[in-house]
């Protein structure tokens, strides 16, 4: 599978060959019965139940108990004066070569606390993992040297990205995977790129397994999301970049969300009692987004809107420095704490005062997170606050925004030349010069404050990105 769906992974754990699932390579339809094994091995019986703890005590100390996965070590044995417990013994063990013995074992016996005695381990589909089922079934060769292992999970659907060469086996690859995932009720492999088919990068998918149901609910950050997933983007690898970027807001700030999907920024942010108007293009998305906001009850902090990207940059500039002033008021959560007087008479502790946020007119933040053409529309910014000059530093102590921008380069060997890159294509569209020696603590223009973030590598030359620098006067003041 391609890296850009490598979200959870099941990674092959060598096991001895004795305990590995029978294998047939030439399975095309899953057979599940086909993996049952019988394995002969060594037992320790405990002559008294009560002694089971000590002795596996003892056993796992000197490490003579059998360490397989999904596997208790410990077993009953029904015999004619009752159950009695077993411990399973690592596979080197001999019942019938004490030469196999180690010293505890030896002793153990001797003192007539166990005897030693063979076992027959009964191993079948639900013994092993994907990784272990697929490398019994799937090809191995130069070409496809091991199984695929990365996918990615969005509700109860699994998201595939197979490569061509595993195509013929794609059916049986989703049904283990369906298998082994207990919360996973759908399977779809990728058809083509993300994007190909729609601007609102949707992708064309194949159902392999499982229930038709695109329909998903996803959680992050402590919020909640319910969208088909069909029709708006959603990617589960990216949850630790939106929590990233969120924490640089504080809360009272205003942040633009430009291309907002269904709100992984803007509702965890509204949360953090950020004032964020979120725009996206698509009208599911929009609609999703509203039904988040209002799920997760941030609706007095976030503002979803349906408009053009390009449209949306110039007009919540405007908007906001023409709108009325918003205050939110946040009462404390009332919880009765009580202190005693001397004559023990309990009186309540006054409560905190109530929070009030009250919206700024200014935009602290812009997020553009639409990484393959966000920087096509940073020419948006230009003139953004033309006549306006009185409202910023130096006349005030507030500053022009942050912009926030996401986009792909080459996967470099030497990463500033990703970043140079980049920089010339912000350049190019702003009208202004950025170079990254202007990053915090170079050595060029410390007004920039400009950071780029390694977000994940897409694919082996396609590296995400992103840039984040504070808008220049030069830009945002131009007459245009």
């Amino acid at each position: 599978m391609e890296s850009d769906s490598d979200v959870h992974q099941q990674a092959p754990r060598e096991l001895p060959a004795m305990f590995r699932p029978p294998v047939n390579r030439a399975m095309r339809t899953l057979d599940r019965s086909f993996f049952r094994k019988t394995v002969p091995i060594s037992a320790a019986k405990v002559f008294q139940n009560s002694e089971i703890s000590r002795v596996r005590k003892a056993l796992s100390s000197n490490r003579d108990l059998l360490i397989l996965p999904r596997s208790s070590v410990v077993r009953e044995l029904k015999e004619p004066d009752g159950v009695k417990k077993a411990l399973l013994l690592r596979e080197g063990v001999k019942h019938d070569d004490k030469s196999t013995w180690s010293p505890t074992i030896t002793e153990l016996t001797e003192k007539g606390i166990v005897s030693i005695l063979p076992y027959d381990l009964e191993l079948d589909y639900d013994s092993w993992t994907y990784a272990e089922i697929a490398a019994a079934v799937l090809p191995q060769d130069e070409e496809m040297p091991e199984v695929p292992q990365g996918f990615t999970q969005v509700g109860h659907v699994l998201h595939l990205n197979l490569r061509e060469h595993w195509l013929p086996y794609k059916h049986i690859i989703a049904e283990i995977l369906m298998d082994k995932n207990p919360v996973i009720r759908t399977v779809i492999n990728k058809t083509e790129d993300v994007g190909s088919h729609s601007q609102f990068r949707t992708f064309p998918f194949e159902l392999l397994a499982g229930d038709n149901d695109m329909n998903v609910i996803q959680h992050e950050q402590g919020c909640e999301f319910r969208f088909d997933y069909s029709r708006v983007y959603w990617n589960s690898r990216l949850e630790t970049e939106h929590r990233r970027l969120v924490d640089k807001f504080q809360p009272g700030q205003v942040v633009c969300d430009v291309m907002a999907g269904v709100g992984p920024f803007a509702v965890p942010a509204g949360r953090k009692r950020i004032f964020v108007w979120a725009n996206d293009l698509n009208p599911h998305g929009y609609e999703v987004m509203q039904d988040a906001v209002h799920r997760n009850r941030v609706q007095d902090f976030v503002t979803p809107f349906n408009q053009d990207g390009r449209e949306f940059i110039r007009f919540a500039a405007q908007s906001l420095l023409e709108a009325e002033p918003v205050s939110v008021t946040i009462e404390p959560k009332k919880r009765r704490e009580k202190r005693r007087k001397v004559d023990n008479e309990e009186i309540e502790k006054p409560s905190p005062p109530p929070q009030v946020y009250t919206r700024p007119s200014i935009v602290d933040h812009y997020v553009m997170n639409l990484p393959a053409t966000a920087i096509e529309f940073l020419n948006a910014f230009q003139g953004l606050y033309t006549g306006k000059e009185s409202l910023f530093t130096p006349h005030t102590s507030q500053l022009l925004p942050t912009v926030h921008v996401y986009c792909f380069s080459g996967h470099s060997e030497n990463e500033i030349d990703d970043h140079i890159d980049i920089c010339q294509r912000i350049s190019e569209r702003i009208g202004y010069t950025i170079t990254p020696e202007d990053r915090v603590g170079g050595t060029g223009n410390a007004d920039i404050e400009l950071a780029i973030h390694n977000v994940r590598l897409v694919s082996p030359n396609k590296q995400m990105f992103c840039a984040s620098f504070r808008l220049p006067a030069e830009v945002a003041f131009r007459k245009v």
